[in-house]
């Protein structure tokens, strides 16, 4: 146990590691046009630009939560801060495509390492169960948080520095970060006598890896059948392999008999669905506010910005509280706030009506990080302590699917109703991706006359919003869904 430091200290160390690592998912989004044009990249640089940090980090994560937990959380950690750095600087001057590429490969090396390890040494610091949920909540607010200030912070640098400074910012507060980690987080011995393979591991990491390189695959404008299908049957195959090895290991990577406890499930499924509709929501509102209303990447980044605030806000005061009116219960209550603020958005969504559109923000960030906070509580205080890392491995698992499936289903939806209700004028040439997109459509209208072009993109705009619509009032539903039958759940369940 972490008794002779302050535990509130040690919170703020990990939780800055945290933001970093959480960040990093996101703040590509809004530089990714700049750094494009500057680096000269295709298309498909383009996209593994984006996707390989989230496809890395999420192959790792399972082996690197229970290598932490068998050789030592702050040993773990820091060797990713120091990773992580070393990372940061590489991408900022990367001078090329590829270069970049890799460089986001190793900072999700690191990133790996780091969060298993975060919300492990916060378990052990805290020892009192209400400031261990307030500390939980805490870090699960910060997750939240980071994923919604990752545009904003984003563009704000790219409105004054070169495109570099987005990963270059990441070095001081990894040597400061690093600095306080020697002097406030003592060495936690780790579980030496548990088996760590390092086969599984790789076959376990090859199979996500696959697995969702394949969900990121639909959502490309032009499918290719041939990539998706081997990326199908590469994760089916190694996934299967995965599955027999856990059997014949006497320390198996994945411990399944974790989700036999129902608050452990409850936590994952909140923490997944959450993800799902934090990121998805994300994604419509970044194209809807930049190609439908001509916001700035900056601009965009300061509308999102009360999901951020609601989210921070959650996190302490539902742990604070949580256990006076029982998880389930707050379970509940958290997931009926984000149905009403999806609910109110949508509805001043349609009617335009813009103060009332950031104030469902602000309750919809309040809602879904809260189920963040409280899946991330229910997660752990239901673990065992030397499956802590392997446990936060598997929240981190979590997160990273539920974001890609979020912008993968929504992304569909709008792309789906996008092709069928688009409907340029009378007698107009364009090219067949512009059914695909909007920003395919701002592509295909650019050797047309001015007053063609203005018509079509109008006749774009209308069929975008149509499929944002669709969207929003589905992932409302979906929300007030989960709240009737975690409602139903918590009133049945036992005291």
């Amino acid at each position: 146990m972490i008794s002779k430091k302050n535990p509130w200290l040690v919170l703020a160390v990990v939780s800055a590691a945290l933001f970093l690592v959480v960040v990093d998912m996101t703040v590509l989004n809004v530089a990714l046009p700049v750094l494009a044009q500057e680096l000269n990249s295709t298309n498909a640089e383009k996209l593994w630009m984006v996707n390989t940090y989230s496809l890395v980090l999420a192959g790792l994560l399972p082996g690197c939560g229970t290598l932490s937990d068998r050789i030592g959380h702050r040993r773990v950690f820091t060797g990713g801060l120091i990773i992580f750095g070393f990372a940061s600087v590489f991408a900022a001057f990367s001078p090329s495509p590829g270069w970049l590429i890799f460089a986001r490969g190793v900072l999700a090396v690191g990133a790996a390492m780091m969060l298993p390890a975060t919300i492990s040494i916060i378990r052990l610091a805290f020892t009192e169960d209400k400031e261990r949920a307030v500390a939980i909540g805490i870090w699960g607010a910060v997750t939240a948080s980071a994923a919604a200030l990752g545009p904003l912070l984003g563009g704000a640098l790219l409105a004054h520095f070169w495109w570099g400074a987005v990963f270059l910012i990441n070095v001081p507060v990894v040597a400061v970060t690093l600095l306080f980690t020697f002097i406030l987080v003592p060495k936690i011995p780790g579980n030496t006598g548990r088996h760590w393979d390092l086969l599984t591991t790789i076959v376990l990491t090859v199979a996500l890896v696959s697995s969702l390189y394949a969900i990121k695959s639909l959502l490309k404008s032009s499918i290719r059948w041939d990539e998706v299908s081997i990326a199908v049957i590469a994760g089916s195959v190694f996934f299967r392999w995965f599955l027999r090895r856990q059997t014949c290991l006497p320390s198996p990577l994945i411990d399944f008999t974790l989700f036999r406890n129902v608050r452990f499930s409850i936590g994952m499924a909140g923490a997944f669905c959450a993800s799902v509709v934090v990121v998805g929501l994300q994604f419509v509102l970044s194209q809807e506010l930049q190609l439908v209303r001509s916001f700035s990447p900056l601009q965009t980044g300061l509308f999102v910005m009360p999901v951020a605030v609601g989210s921070f806000v959650a996190g302490p005061l539902l742990g604070a509280v949580l256990f006076r009116f029982g998880v389930e219960r707050m379970m509940a209550f958290t997931l009926g706030i984000a149905a009403i603020g999806l609910t109110l958005y949508t509805l001043a969504w349609m009617h335009t009506l813009l103060f009332w559109q950031l104030v469902a923000l602000g309750l919809t960030g309040f809602g879904l990080g809260g189920v963040m906070s409280v899946g991330s509580t229910l997660i752990m205080i239901n673990a065992p302590e030397d499956k802590a890392g392997m446990a936060g491995a598997l929240e981190g698992i979590s997160y990273e699917l539920g974001g890609t499936l979020g912008v993968a289903v929504m992304g569909s939806v709008i792309a789906s109703v996008y092709t069928r209700s688009f409907t340029p004028p009378d007698n107009t040439s364009l090219a067949p991706g512009a059914w695909d997109s909007l920003d395919q459509t701002f592509i295909a209208v650019s050797e047309l006359p001015e007053g063609i072009a203005a018509r079509v993109i109008v006749a774009g705009k209308s069929a975008f919003l149509n499929g944002a619509s669709v969207t929003l009032c589905g992932a409302a539903v979906a929300t007030i869904v989960l709240f009737i039958v975690m409602t139903i759940y918590a009133r049945n369940k036992q005291p």
